[in-house]
């Protein structure tokens, strides 16, 4: 005598469908509820069209059983309307007061500059400028 364990996904009291691998069976249990809150999802939309029970079922059960590709379909897709607006100005504006030449926070271009020796110390090397004599 062979012993058989089956897993089997029951809604509402109803027997839907049989799986010999408990992960299979509880991935589709997992479409199921992801098919259930997309149909709750459309009903609550107010929907411009008249969809049936059956209809809305169908489609829901459609996404959620092809839910990586209508997740790829919907990637980078952001909220319409939903943000709110902000309260704070478009553009930030600072107001200093210019500084005075020759404060320690002002450099001469020359300072800006650095040296030969400065870029040897640092590890740059220093170009080679080449003229042309004609």
């Amino acid at each position: 005598m062979a012993v058989i364990t089956r897993f089997i996904v029951v809604r509402n009291g109803v027997e839907l469908k049989a799986f010999d691998v408990k992960k299979d069976a509880e991935a589709y249990d997992n479409m199921l509820d992801a098919a259930e809150n997309l149909a709750a999802f459309i009903r609550q939309g107010n929907l411009p069209i008249d969809l049936d029970e059956k209809t809305i079922e169908e489609i829901s059960v459609h996404l959620a059983k092809n839910a990586p590709e209508v997740l790829r379909i919907l990637k980078g897709v952001k909220p319409v309307g939903t943000a709110k607006p902000s309260t704070e100005p478009a553009v930030s504006v600072k107001s200093e007061a210019p500084e005075a030449p020759g404060s320690s926070k002002t450099k001469s271009v020359a300072e800006q500059v650095p040296t030969i020796s400065e870029k040897k110390k640092r590890g740059g090397k220093p170009k080679a400028v080449s003229e042309k004599k004609k």
